[in-house]
């Protein structure tokens, strides 16, 4: 038995392996990219599809790398929506790129958990500096940086960013009112901001009517009216509410609405609010100084957040998140427990990022986006934003040259809307023609395509950001809008 056993011991880091392992995982996403063309952009399997062709348990014993890159092949990207294909214009990019691929594989390799300093001091202090850069990108104010009371934090998505500065204000203010006072916590925000912030105000007990949701209008581009949210907080102050919380947004979902910060943040400041602005996909595009205007106001702001998993080349998970007092988030997050304790963090000589969010560990994630920085360099990222929007203007001029097709809304960053045009004002038929044509677009597999709704209009979205997009994959997308359309027109009329 002992000789059995000793047999089957497993060396789960054999550096030969690993070496002889990694090149042929390598030169399989290698491979997977250079055909990346040739597979349907939205999987087409049926639900349960994966259950009827694994094994019902696990292997009693190893089986060969060489098995199991074939069952990917062969039963796992069937059922793989293809998110860096050239020809996916759905949701908003979530970017690959050689650079965040080696970072995150480098993040990987060194296996840390660097929830304080001295677990890993290298991967709290490279956040710290590459947050600071990106910062600078932005021209954000200084009291974003981490020399003073602020800094940045790199947390996993722009709802878990949301989440914790929630959590924070929260906390801020039961300390100026009393524990008891939670009830009477009003959170503010438009009608387009992300669903997240519904669900942040659910974990963090925020009072389901006390969570105002805006009306936005088409005349206003979606923007929350500055007129309207300040005559909702003036009625709640009367009601002896206490407005707490304004979550702002850079680029909405549905449509890249943009609010008017410089007003809002006025506004927040005069009833003491925690302002927010969540610019998780238009954020990357402000670093280029032409696009900077759409965060002006800023300032006024005490965290703002954007995704560098979106539209910045960095791979899935990369949320950055600037506060201007840190402070805040570590009274409302921090923990102590006798096992945690060093020296360093009991001198307060150091930041320990498991106090500036959910979770207690945490990846080196600042790997992928220091290498990002560097082996692309900030012009090569702002061209590379700049090209997309290029590309957007394209498809937007084409969708504006066919009399069946109308822009729903201006055009701001690499997001278009649009929509088949109503007939004899019909919005209900035109409704039900957008949704066939989205269905009959996504299940060609040529290209995958989102909706959303705007003002009672179901609206179709193209989202131009994939890193291996080109003018090419645009225009094959409109033809394959066009032909899909003219098909459901004609065969409307016979």
């Amino acid at each position: 038995m002992e000789n059995g056993s000793s047999r089957n011991v497993l060396k789960p880091m054999d550096s030969e392996q690993l070496r002889e392992y990694g090149h042929r995982m390598v030169d399989f996403i290698a491979d997977y990219y250079k055909t990346i063309e040739n597979f349907p952009v939205l999987s087409q399997v049926q639900p349960g599809y994966l259950h009827n062709l694994l094994p019902d348990s696990a292997p009693d014993h190893p089986e060969t790398l060489e098995q199991v890159l074939d069952d990917v092949k062969a039963k796992i990207l069937p059922g793989v929506t293809h998110w860096q294909s050239p020809s996916f214009f759905a949701y908003y990019p979530s970017n690959s790129s050689v650079a965040g691929f080696l970072g995150e594989m480098l993040s990987a390799g060194l296996g840390i958990v660097g929830f304080s300093w001295i677990t890993s001091p290298a991967a709290t202090e490279l956040e710290m500096i590459v947050l600071d850069w990106l910062a600078k990108l932005l021209n954000l104010p200084e009291q974003f940086l981490s020399k003073g009371n602020g800094g940045g934090v790199i947390q996993g998505s722009a709802s878990e960013a949301l989440l914790v500065v929630l959590i924070a204000a929260r906390d801020k203010f039961l300390r100026r009112f009393g524990k008891n006072s939670v009830e009477k916590l009003v959170v503010y925000s438009s009608d387009q901001t992300h669903s997240s912030l519904q669900k942040a105000c659910q974990i963090s007990g925020i009072h389901p009517e006390n969570c105002r949701v805006l009306k936005t209008f088409s005349s206003t581009n979606y923007a929350l009216p500055p007129e309207l949210l300040q005559e909702t907080i003036s009625r709640d102050l009367e009601a002896g509410l206490i407005p707490f919380f304004l979550c702002a947004n850079v680029g909405t979902t549905s449509s890249t609405a943009v609010d008017p910060l410089a007003a809002l943040g006025k506004i927040a400041k005069r009833n003491e609010m925690w302002f927010h602005i969540d610019a998780a996909y238009a954020g990357s595009a402000c670093i280029c100084p032409e696009y900077r205007q759409y965060i002006d106001g800023v300032e006024s702001a005490d965290s703002f957040n954007m995704n560098a998993h979106k539209w910045f080349l960095t791979n899935f998970d990369c949320s950055l998140l600037w506060v201007k007092d840190k402070y805040a988030l570590t009274e409302a997050l921090s923990t102590n427990p006798e096992y945690l304790k060093n020296k360093a963090s009991q001198a307060n000589l150091v930041v320990d990022y498991k106090d500036w969010q959910i979770p207690l560990g945490r990846r080196f994630r600042s790997l992928k986006l220091w290498m990002v920085l560097r082996l692309y360099g900030s012009e090569t990222l702002k061209s590379y934003i700049r090209n997309h929007i290029k590309l957007a203007k394209d498809f937007e001029r084409l969708v504006s040259q066919d009399p069946n097709f109308e822009i729903v809304t201006p055009r701001i960053f690499s997001l278009v809307c649009f929509r088949i045009v109503p007939s004899k004002n019909d919005e209900k038929k035109c409704n039900n023609q957008n949704r066939n044509l989205l269905d009959a677009v996504n299940s060609s597999g040529k290209l995958f395509i989102t909706h959303t709704a705007l003002s009672g209009k179901i609206v179709l979205r193209c989202a131009i950001g994939a890193p291996l997009t080109e003018e090419k994959h645009v225009k094959e997308a409109w033809k394959v809008i066009q032909e899909e359309a003219s098909y459901l027109l004609r065969k409307e009329k016979t």
